[in-house]
């Protein structure tokens, strides 16, 4: 295998859809391993470190949620989350798990290996596009300090556990401070999905992040502002 060859863990009981994805995926030069239980594929993915993880949400036994909560204990590489189910919840609780992204069945597989392509663009810090290039490497408010070089966000010096996706989110409005963007703008700026892409999926980040803000200061919370008809807002109180 070559070195710069980037592999993908598939967690996913369904023979069928495993052999799909694989497919796809390795027509466009991935390397991908396979896993068909919730349990041997969270052996795996302790095991061992893999670019990216494709996890479907109902599998038998040990359920997808469960193990991507097991997963976030000890690595943080993306993970896309495959669902039948579509509802707000299912997507909040996969989100609250620590995935980073969501496919709703039945899907296209090229939806699949974009957003794949999209999630390891983000997570690979020299492939960055937009949002790794930012000013400042910390950016530090009243009651907010975010750092880049750390990874870290505090509120009134306490640390936050955010995932992957809801820190990128943070910083890109906090970087981009009073500056509106609409949903459209955030997927393709925040998540790299320029043609497709759920907007309910922004408004559900905006959701945990403010209830993870607002746990430790609710005025933190409210710095990410709604303009209503057109999108958010990073701002700050000077009071």
């Amino acid at each position: 295998m070559m070195q710069d060859q980037q592999t993908i863990l598939i967690i996913e009981d369904e023979e069928r859809i495993r052999r799909l994805l694989k497919m796809y995926l390795e027509r466009d030069g991935f390397t991908t391993v396979e896993a068909e239980t919730g349990e041997s594929g969270l052996a795996l993915a302790v095991e061992n470190d893999y670019d990216l993880i494709i996890l479907d949400l109902m599998l038998p036994t040990l359920d997808g949620i469960s193990v991507c909560q097991e997963i976030r204990k000890t690595k943080s590489m993306p993970i896309l989350m495959l669902t039948a189910k579509g509802e707000e919840s299912d997507r909040i609780q996969g989100f609250e798990a620590g995935a980073d992204d969501y496919v709703v069945k039945p899907f296209s597989p090229r939806e699949v290996v974009l957003r794949v392509k999209a999630l390891l663009k983000r997570s690979h810090g020299s492939e960055h596009t937009n949002i790794s290039n930012f000013s400042s490497d910390v950016l530090e408010f009243k009651r907010l300090k975010i750092d880049n070089n750390a990874h870290r966000v505090t509120v009134n010096n306490i640390d936050l556990t955010l995932t992957p996706k809801e820190y990128d989110l943070l910083y890109f409005l906090a970087n981009n401070q009073d500056h509106v963007f609409d949903r459209e703008t955030l997927l393709k700026e925040v998540w790299q999905y320029e043609f497709f892409g759920d907007l309910r999926t922004v408004d559900t980040h905006i959701k945990r992040l403010r209830e993870k803000l607002g746990q430790a200061d609710e005025k933190a919370a409210q710095m990410i502002a709604t303009v209503w008809g057109v999108g958010y807002k990073f701002e700050v109180d000077e009071e």
